[in-house]
C-alpha cells in the first residue's frame, strides 16, 4: 500500500503521504482527500438520480437548471482539457498519474452529474431546484481549488512566461472556478413555491387516473420513492412512515399502502410492453421494453462483487499489521477505514441492485400478466379450447412467477463465473499447477449436476402435467359437488384425484431426492477438492506446510460457492425457458378477426340488419378436423345458405336439440370459424345484446351484474327490472339490488341468473339483441311476462333473434327458422313452420299451463339458502378474511404432526450433528495452526514463520482461526511432513463424518416434507368430500381457488425449500456463536446491545412484512378470480364490446397486488440496509478496538482475525435468518389456510346406525311424519310439519308456488340436510339411521343443473364402472343419444371440461340416462326437461312412465302437462302440505290452489 501511495505521489515509502510540506498542505495530500475523494462522492449521489422517471406533466423546466446542466458539462471539459498540461510539463506541479487520476475522476463525477441533472429536470423536480444534498456536495471539491489558489499564489507560478504549462494549467484553474460560480448562481435563481410543487405533484397524480380510476388517493398517500432525496432513497426512509402503520397494526387494507412510484405503474408499464409488441415474440417483447434498464443494473452487482473481495483482503493485511508490529501506525489505521468504505459501500451496492431488480421484476411480472389478459380477451373462442381454463389460470400464476425469477437468476448467470476466475487466480498463486488436480475434479461435478439438474426438470414438466390434471378435476368435482353427492360418486371422484395426486407426489419424490444428491454432492465437494490438490502438490514434489493447506482450503471452500450456486441458476433459467414457451404458446393462438370475417360494405337495402350469403362455419379449423377429435359440438358444420334479417323484426329459430341453434348465434357474433360466404351486420362496432343459453354471473353486486359497466340510468334501469320480472326477486333478496352474488352466481337460482343475463342484455341498450332460450329456465307465467313485457315490449323496435323450444311463445315473432343438423331446413311465418314442429302437444289449452311453475324448483333451494346466508351479511361471498397477527403456535403444530413428531425430531438431529461436525473441523484447524506458531519458534519448520501471504483467509469463513489453547504443545515432531499428514487425516475424517450427516439430513428432510404434503392433502379432501353442501356454497368460491391451487403448492414446494435454509441458516447461527464467544469471550460486550437493537429491528419489519404479505395474497385472488370469470364469460364480454373495461379492470386489480408486492419487496430492503449497517458498524468497531489494543501492546492477532472474520458473515447470517424466518411464517399461511379449511368447514354426520337389506327399500314406500327442517338456526323453517304418504309405484307430482319447499323436500329424502324434527321413513326404516352413502346410492335423481365432468361418456354414466356397453347403449337409444354419441365417436369420446362438447340439453338427457341405469325403487325428478324440445320431451317422458312404471316417482312439475297423468298431486305452499289428491279432483274443486295455478299458467 505504502509503495503504491509513494509511487502515485512520487514520495519515500517511509512517509508516502506527507499532509504538511514547505508551510502549505501537501499537493498529494490534497488532490487525494479534498478533490478525488470529494468528487467520487459526488459521482455516486449523482449516480443515484439517473434513474429518476419522467414526470407526465410536461411542466416547463426553471431557468436556472439549464445554467447548472451547462456549468457541469464546461467542468467536465475543463477538468480533461487540464490534463495536458499536466502530461506535458511533467513533474513540475505533481506526479503525472496523480494528475491524471485527479482529473479523470473529476471529468467522469461532472459528465455523470450532468446527465443527472438532465433527469431530474425533466422529473417532477423540474419546478423545483431538486434535491438540496445535490448541489450541496457540488461545493466539496471548493476546498481543494482554493488550497491550490493559494500554492500558485505563494510559489508565483501563476502568470511566469518560465513556465507555459503551470501558466495554462492556473488559467484551467480560474475557469473552473467561475464554472462552478455559475452552477451556484443558477441553483439560487429563484423557485416555485414549494405549495406550486405540490400543486404540480396533485396535477400528475390526476394524470394517472387510468391507473387507479375508481380510488381516489388521500393526501395521506403518498407516492413510493418518487421525489425522494438520495440519502431517503438509500435507507427507505420514506418507507418509515408505512413500517409505523405497520407496526401499529393499521395496515387493513391495499390502500393504506403508498401508491407506487410512477415508473412502475401498471398503465405505464403495459404501454411500454404494448407499444413494443409489433414482434409476437414475448422475450423481445420484454428485451425492448425492459431490456437496457435491466442489463445496466449488471454494473451494480460487478461494484458489489468487486467490494466483497475487500472485505478479506483488507482484514489480512490488518491481522500482518498486528503481527509484524513493524509497521507504521497510520497504516493500521487506514486498514481500518478501509474496511469500513468497503463493507459500507459493499453492503449500500448490493441493496441496491436487489431493490432496483426488483422492480425490473415488477414491471416484467405486470407486463406479462395484462399480455396474457390481453391475449385471452382477443383470441378466437375456437383456439382457446386448445388449453383447459386451469391451464390458462396456471399461466397467469405459476409460469409468470417462474419467469419473473428469471430476473433474478441472470446477473448471476455471468458474476458467479467471474468469481470464481478470480478465486482460482488466486489459488494458483498458492499452489501453482496442482490446483488443476482439484480443478478437474470440481468441473466432473458440473456435468453431473447438469445431468441431476436435466432430470429435475423432466420430473417437474411432468409434475406440472398431472397437477394441471388435478386442479382441473379438483374444480370440477367442487363444482358439482351437489350432484355427486346426490349419486354418491364421492368415492370415485377421490379415487380419480388421488390417482392424480399420487403421480404429482411421485414425480415430486423425485425431484427432492434428486435435489438431495445435489444438495450431498456440494457439500462434499471442498473436501474432495482440497485433499485431490494436496496430493497433486505432493506428488509434483513439494512439502506441504500448514500455511499452504490453510490457504488454499480457504480458498477452495470460496471456489465452492459459484459452483453450487451455478446449477440452481440454471434450473431457474431452464424452468422460466419451459414457462415462457408455454406462455408462448398460448400468445401465438389465432386471434379473432372480425374486419376478415364481416363484410364491411353494407347490402342494397338499408333496412338489413344482418344477412349471410352462402356462409359455413366450423367449431374447429379445416386443418385440426380431420387429425384430432374436436373439443366441442361434435363436429357440427354450419351452413346457411341465405338469411337475412330486416331491421326491426323478431326472427325466431327452432329445431331440436343439437341442432346447431347457439351455433348460429355464436356465428353471427364472431365465435365461430367461417370458411367461406359473407356474413354482414350492421352497426358492427356497437356490438350486440347477448343472453346465452348458460347465463354468465359477474361476482358482484346485482345491480352491477345488470349495469355491465354503464351509467346508472333510474328510469331505464326500473324499467328494464320490471321487463324481465326481477322486482319481485329484488324485494326477496336481503339488500335488493346491492345484494352480492357469488361466484358464477350461486346464490341465484337458474331462473334468476337467467333472468338477470337477459337484464344485463336489455339495459345495454344495443340495436340487435341475440337471445339464445331466455325461457328456459323460467314458469310459463313468467315466461309470458317476459315475451309481452321485454321481447315484444322494451324491445319492441330491435332486431331480435330468438331461440327457444317453447314454440307457444313464438306465434308472434315476424318469421321463423326451422335448423336441424345445421343448416336452415325451411324458413316461413309461425303459421308456416309451427305445425312442422311434429308432435305438437294435444291439448291446445294445457300447453299454455305446460309449465305454469317452471322456476320454483330451482328457486327455492337455493333462494332459501340465500336468504339463510344473507341474513346477516347480505355481501354472501364476503371478502376472505385477512388473518390477524402472527401465525399461531397451532400452525406449526400442525405441520410438525404431518411430518411425524419421530421424524421431525430425527431431522432436527441429523442437522445438529451436521453443523457440529462443520465447526468442529475449523475448530482443528484452528488448533493445527495454533500449534505451528508455537513450534515455529523452536522447530525445523521454519518455513511457516514467514508471515503468511496476503491472500491467506481470503474468503474462509473463519478466517485466521487463532491460537486457541494449542492443547498439545509437547508434540514437536522434527519431521514436518509427518505433522501434516497426521492433521490432514483428523481432518480429512471429521470432513467425512460431516458429510454423511448432510446426505443424511437431506433425505431425511426431502422424506419428512414429502409426507408432510401427503397428509395435508389427502386430509384436504377427504374434508372436502363430507363438507354438507347447503352450507358450503357460499363460501366454496374461496376455498375452491385455495385448495386447488396455490396453497398446495406452497406446502408441496415452496415451504420445504425455506424451511430447509431457514433450519440451516438457524444452525449455522449458533454454531458461529459458540465458536465466536468460545475464542473471544469480550465480543459478548459488542453482541449483547446488538442482539437487543437486531431483535426491536426484526420485530418492527416482521409485523409490517407480514401484514404486507397478507395484503398482498388477499389482493391477488381477485386477479385470478377476474380472469377466470372473465374466461367464461368471454362470448358475452366480447359481443357487448366490453373488452376494454375489463382489460382496464385487470389492470386496476393489478395494480392494486402490485402496491402490496412493491410496498413487501421494499420493506424488505429496508431491513437488510439496517441490518448491513450494523453490521458495518460491528466491524468497524472490532478493527478500532484491535488498533487501540495494538498500540497498548495487549492485541493476540489471532483472536482479532477470527473475531473479524466472523463479524464480515454475521450480519448475512442474521439478514438471512430473518428473512427465512419471514418467509417461512409466509408460507406457514398456506398450512394455516389448509388447517382453516379442514377444522372450520361444517361436514356430514358420517355414522350409521342400522343395517339394511341389500335389495331395500324394495317396495318403494315413502312416508314423511312431521317433518320440520331449517337451513340453518336462526332462519324460518323451510319445511314446517311436513306429513304425507307415498304408496309403492305411485306418480306424485310436486307443484308450488317460488320458495313454498318444493326442492327442499328432496333435500331432506336425501339427508342433504339434517331434519329438527320429524322422520322420514322408506320402506318403514327411519333415514336418519341408514349411512349416508347408502341411503343416496339406494334413490335416484334428475338433478335441476345437468352436471357432467371432463371424461369418457362411458365414465359420465356409470363412473363406477358396473354396467355392460349393451346396457348403456340401450339408455342412450332410449334418450335419444345414441346417435349424436355416435357421431362424436362412440362411448369412449371425451366430453371435454364441464361437458361442454354436448348442448345443454343433450346434458340433461345425459343425467337422464344415469338416472334410467340406477335399479332405485324411488325416483325424484327435478325440472328434468327444461332445455329439451317437445318432441323429445314427450318421447322422454314416455320412456319415464315406461321405464318406471313398477316405480315410486316424485316429479317437481314444471310443464304442467308432465304431471296431469299421475297419481296424485302434492301442493305445497309455506313450507306446508296444502293439497294432496288426484289433479281430475283438484282441478275440479273449487278455490283449491292447484286449479288458481292452472288458470295462471293459461293467461
Amino acid at each position: 500500500m505504502e509503495n503504491i501511495l509513494a509511487g502515485l505521489c512520487g514520495t519515500s515509502p517511509e512517509d508516502p503521504l506527507p499532509v504538511w510540506v514547505h508551510g502549505s498542505v501537501g499537493h498529494c495530500f490534497n488532490q487525494l482527500t479534498f478533490n478525488v475523494t470529494p468528487h467520487v462522492i459526488l459521482a455516486v449521489v449523482s449516480a443515484c438520480f439517473l434513474g429518476t422517471p419522467r414526470s407526465g406533466s410536461r411542466v416547463p423546466c426553471r431557468a436556472g437548471w439549464g445554467c447548472r446542466i451547462a456549468a457541469s458539462f464546461i467542468l467536465a471539459g475543463l477538468f480533461l482539457a487540464d490534463t495536458i498540461p499536466a502530461a506535458i510539463s511533467q513533474q513540475e506541479l505533481g506526479p503525472v498519474y496523480l494528475e491524471a487520476l485527479a482529473n479523470g475522476t473529476a471529468t467522469l463525477t461532472w459528465l455523470t452529474h450532468g446527465l443527472a441533472l438532465l433527469m431530474l429536470c425533466r422529473s417532477i423536480h423540474g419546478p423545483t431546484r431538486g434535491p438540496a444534498a445535490l448541489a450541496l456536495l457540488t461545493l466539496l471539491p471548493l476546498p481543494s481549488f482554493i488550497i491550490t489558489l493559494v500554492w500558485y499564489y505563494q510559489s508565483r507560478t501563476a502568470w511566469s512566461p518560465a513556465h507555459p504549462a503551470a501558466s495554462s494549467r492556473f488559467a484551467f484553474l480560474c475557469l473552473q472556478l467561475a464554472a462552478l460560480l455559475v452552477y451556484v448562481i443558477g441553483y439560487l435563481f429563484p423557485t416555485v413555491g414549494r405549495q406550486d410543487f405540490l400543486s404540480i405533484n396533485h396535477s400528475w397524480q390526476e394524470d394517472q387516473v387510468i391507473s387507479e380510476p375508481r380510488i381516489p388517493v388521500p393526501d395521506e398517500q403518498r407516492v413510493a420513492e418518487d421525489g425522494e432525496s438520495w440519502l431517503s432513497r438509500f435507507f427507505y426512509v420514506w418507507m418509515n412512515p408505512l413500517m409505523k402503520r405497520g407496526y401499529q397494526w393499521k395496515l387493513n387494507q391495499p390502500q393504506d399502502v403508498c401508491v407506487l412510484p410512477h415508473h412502475l405503474q401498471a398503465a405505464r408499464v403495459c404501454d411500454r410492453s404494448h407499444r413494443a409488441q409489433e414482434a409476437v415474440q414475448l422475450f423481445s417483447v420484454l428485451h425492448a421494453a425492459f431490456g437496457l434498464r435491466f442489463y445496466s443494473l449488471g454494473l451494480l452487482k460487478l461494484a458489489g462483487n468487486l467490494l466483497g473481495f475487500s472485505g478479506p483482503l483488507l482484514l489480512n493485511l490488518l491481522v500482518n499489521f498486528m503481527e509484524s508490529r513493524q509497521e507504521p501506525l497510520s497504516h493500521g489505521v487506514l486498514y481500518a477505514l478501509g474496511l469500513f468504505a468497503g463493507s459500507f459501500l459493499g453492503a449500500l451496492l448490493r441493496n441496491q441492485f436487489s431493490y432496483e431488480v426488483n422492480k425490473v421484476m415488477l414491471m416484467v411480472r405486470a407486463a406479462v400478466i395484462s399480455a396474457i389478459y390481453r391475449k385471452a380477451l382477443r383470441v378466437g373462442s375456437t383456439s382457446l379450447t386448445r388449453f383447459t381454463l386451469g391451464e390458462i389460470v396456471n399461466f397467469m400464476s405459476t409460469d409468470t412467477s417462474r419467469l419473473v425469477n428469471f430476473c433474478l437468476s441472470f446477473h448471476e448467470v455471468w458474476s458467479l463465473p467471474f468469481q470464481f476466475a478470480i478465486t482460482l487466480y488466486l489459488l494458483y498463486q498458492q499452489v501453482g499447477v496442482a490446483f488443476l488436480g482439484g480443478l478437474a475434479l470440481a468441473l466432473l461435478l458440473v456435468p453431473i449436476n447438469k445431468v441431476i439438474a436435466n432430470r429435475i426438470m423432466t420430473n417437474n414438466k411432468e409434475m406440472l402435467k398431472h397437477k394441471d390434471t388435478r386442479v382441473k378435476l379438483m374444480t370440477e368435482f367442487l363444482c358439482g359437488i351437489r350432484v355427486i353427492k346426490f349419486y354418491t360418486w364421492e368415492k370415485h371422484f377421490n379415487a380419480r384425484i388421488n390417482a392424480c395426486r399420487a403421480e404429482e407426489l411421485q414425480k415430486l419424490r423425485a425431484i427432492k431426492y434428486l435435489d438431495a444428491v445435489c444438495v450431498y454432492l456440494w457439500a462434499a465437494l471442498p473436501v474432495v477438492v482440497s485433499i485431490a490438490i494436496f496430493i497433486t502438490y505432493v506428488l509434483l514434489g513439494h512439502q506441504l506446510t500448514a500455511t499452504k493447506v490453510f490457504t488454499a482450503l480457504a480458498l477452495v471452500g470460496m471456489l465452492i460457492l459459484p459452483l453450487n450456486s451455478f446449477p440452481w441458476v440454471l434450473n431457474g433459467t431452464l424452468e422460466a425457458k419451459v414457462s415462457l414457451d408455454r406462455i408462448q404458446r398460448f400468445l401465438e393462438l389465432m386471434d379473432q378477426d372480425l374486419e376478415a370475417y364481416y363484410a364491411l360494405d353494407s347490402p342494397s337495402d338499408t333496412a338489413t340488419a344482418m344477412e349471410m350469403r352462402c356462409a359455413a362455419f366450423s367449431w374447429a379449423p379445416v386443418e385440426e378436423e380431420s387429425t384430432r377429435q374436436p373439443l366441442s359440438t361434435g363436429t357440427l358444420q354450419l351452413h346457411i345458405e341465405n338469411l337475412s334479417v330486416r331491421k326491426g323484426m323478431l326472427l325466431g329459430i327452432v329445431g331440436k336439440v343439437g341442432s346447431g341453434k347457439s351455433s348460429l348465434l355464436a356465428a353471427i357474433t364472431g365465435e365461430l370459424i367461417k370458411q367461406g360466404g359473407r356474413v354482414y351486420v350492421c352497426d358492427l362496432e356497437q356490438g350486440f345484446g347477448l343472453a346465452t343459453q348458460e347465463p354468465w354471473i359477474q361476482f358482484s353486486t346485482v345491480r352491477e351484474n345488470i349495469l355491465f359497466g354503464r351509467e346508472y340510468d333510474a328510469k331505464l334501469y326500473e324499467e328494464v327490472v320490471e321487463a324481465c320480472a326481477l322486482s319481485e326477486d329484488l324485494n326477496i333478496l336481503p339488500a335488493g339490488d346491492q345484494t352480492e352474488v357469488g361466484e358464477n352466481g350461486v346464490t341465484l337460482s337458474g331462473g334468476q341468473k337467467a333472468r338477470i343475463a337477459l337484464a344485463r342484455a336489455v339495459y345495454q341498450a344495443k340495436e340487435l339483441y341475440l337471445l339464445d332460450d331466455p325461457l328456459a329456465a323460467v314458469d310459463a307465467d313468467v315466461a309470458n311476462h317476459l315475451m309481452r313485457k321485454c321481447v315484444l315490449g322494451v324491445l319492441k323496435h330491435k332486431t331480435r333473434i330468438l331461440c327457444t323450444h317453447r314454440t307457444e311463445f313464438l306465434e308472434k315473432a315476424d318469421a321463423l327458422l326451422l335448423i336441424d343438423n345445421g343448416r336452415v331446413v325451411q324458413t316461413g311465418t309461425p303459421a308456416d313452420i309451427l305445425p312442422l314442429m311434429e308432435a305438437f302437444p294435444k291439448f291446445k289449452d294445457m300447453d299454455k299451463k305446460d309449465k305454469a311453475l317452471d322456476e320454483q324448483g330451482q328457486e327455492e333451494a337455493i333462494e332459501t339458502e340465500a336468504e339463510e346466508s344473507t341474513q346477516n351479511n347480505h355481501l354472501i361471498c364476503k371478502e376472505e378474511e385477512k388473518k390477524e397477527g402472527a401465525v399461531a403456535f397451532q400452525v406449526y403444530k400442525a405441520y410438525w404432526l404431518a411430518v411425524g413428531s419421530w421424524l421431525a425430531l430425527s431431522i432436527l438431529f441429523s442437522l445438529l450433528l451436521m453443523q457440529a461436525s462443520r465447526n468442529l473441523s475449523d475448530w482443528w484447524l484452528s488448533h493445527w495452526i495454533s500449534s505451528i506458531s508455537q513450534t515455529a519458534n523452536t522447530s525445523v519448520m521454519v518455513c511457516s514463520a514467514s508471515p503468511p501471504s496476503p491472500e491467506l483467509l481470503l474468503f474462509s469463513t473463519v478466517g485466521l482461526v487463532s491460537p486457541i489453547q494449542a492443547l498439545d504443545t509437547t508434540l514437536v515432531p522434527s519431521n514436518g511432513s509427518l505433522d501434516v499428514n497426521f492433521y490432514l487425516m483428523v481432518y480429512g475424517s471429521i470432513a467425512g463424518a460431516n458429510s454423511l450427516f448432510t446426505i443424511l439430513r437431506a433425505f431425511l428432510f426431502a422424506y419428512g416434507t414429502i409426507r408432510a404434503a401427503t397428509v395435508i392433502h389427502s386430509r384436504l379432501l377427504q374434508r372436502a368430500l363430507k363438507v354438507t353442501v347447503i352450507k358450503s356454497r357460499a363460501g366454496w368460491g374461496s376455498c375452491k381457488s385455495l385448495c386447488c391451487s396455490h396453497n398446495l403448492y406452497c406446502v408441496d414446494d415452496s415451504l420445504p425449500f425455506i424451511l430447509n435454509i431457514f433450519l440451516a441458516n438457524v444452525y449455522g447461527l449458533l454454531g458461529m456463536l459458540v465458536i465466536i464467544t468460545y475464542g473471544l469471550p469480550w465480543i459478548g460486550l459488542v453482541l449483547l446491545p446488538l442482539a437487543a437493537l437486531y431483535f426491536s429491528i426484526q420485530r418492527y419489519y416482521r409485523r409490517t412484512s407480514r401484514e404486507l404479505k397478507r395484503l398482498y395474497s388477499l389482493t391477488l385472488s381477485p386477479i385470478y378470480t377476474h380472469f377466470s370469470e372473465t374466461l367464461s364469460g368471454l362470448s358475452t364480454i366480447r359481443a357487448m364490446r366490453a373488452t376494454q373495461r375489463f382489460e382496464l379492470e385487470n389492470q386496476q386489480r393489478l395494480e392494486q397486488n402490485q402496491r402490496c408486492l412493491f410496498a413487501s419487496n421494499t420493506a424488505m430492503q429496508w431491513l437488510d440496509i439496517r441490518l448491513q449497517m450494523i453490521g458495518v458498524a460491528v466491524v468497524t468497531a472490532i478493527a478500532g478496538i484491535a488498533i487501540i489494543q495494538h498500540q497498548k501492546q495487549l492485541g493476540n492477532p489471532g483472536l482479532v482475525g477470527l473475531a473479524l472474520s466472523y463479524a464480515l458473515s454475521v450480519t448475512n447470517l442474521l439478514s438471512g435468518l430473518i428473512s427465512s424466518f419471514t418467509l417461512t411464517e409466509t408460507m406457514m399461511v398456506s398450512v394455516e389456510r389448509t388447517e382453516e379449511y379442514t377444522t372450520d368447514i361444517p361436514t356430514e354426520p358420517q355414522d350409521k346406525l342400522v343395517q339394511v337389506a341389500a335389495d331395500w327399500p324394495s317396495q318403494g314406500l315413502v312416508e314423511f311424519q312431521q317433518v320440520v327442517l331449517a337451513y340453518r338456526a336462526g332462519l324460518p323453517n323451510a319445511l314446517d310439519g311436513v306429513s304425507f304418504t307415498v304408496y309403492p309405484g305411485e306418480k306424485v307430482g310436486i307443484v308450488g308456488r317460488t320458495g313454498s319447499g318444493k326442492s327442499t323436500l328432496f333435500l331432506a329424502l336425501f339427508r342433504m340436510l339434517e331434519l329438527k324434527s320429524g322422520r322420514i321413513l322408506l320402506d318403514g326404516v327411519d333415514s336418519q339411521l341408514v349411512g349416508l352413502e347408502e341411503l343416496r346410492s339406494r334413490l335416484a335423481i334428475i338433478p335441476q343443473d345437468p352436471f357432467l365432468f371432463s371424461g369418457s361418456i362411458r365414465e359420465n354414466l356409470d363412473p363406477q364402472g358396473n354396467r355392460t356397453d349393451a346396457e348403456l347403449h340401450e339408455v342412450l337409444e332410449q334418450c335419444h343419444l345414441r346417435d349424436a354419441v355416435t357421431q362424436m365417436g362412440g362411448l369412449d369420446s371425451e366430453l371435454g371440461e364441464r361437458g361442454k362438447s354436448l348442448s345443454v340439453g343433450q346434458r340433461q338427457l345425459v343425467c337422464l340416462a344415469r338416472a334410467l341405469l340406477t335399479q332405485a325403487k324411488v325416483l325424484c325428478i327435478d325440472e328434468a326437461t327444461a332445455s329439451v324440445d317437445q318432441k323429445t320431451d314427450q318421447l322422454l317422458q314416455q320412456t319415464i312412465r315406461e321405464r318406471f312404471a313398477d316405480k315410486t316417482v316424485l316429479t317437481i312439475a314444471h310443464r304442467l302437462n308432465t304431471i296431469l297423468d299421475s297419481d296424485r298431486v302434492l301442493v305445497m305452499q309455506a313450507g306446508r302440505v296444502a293439497e294432496l289428491d288426484s289433479p281430475t279432483r283438484l282441478s275440479q274443486r273449487d278455490g283449491s290452489l292447484f286449479q288458481r295455478l292452472l288458470h295462471s299458467g293459461q293467461q
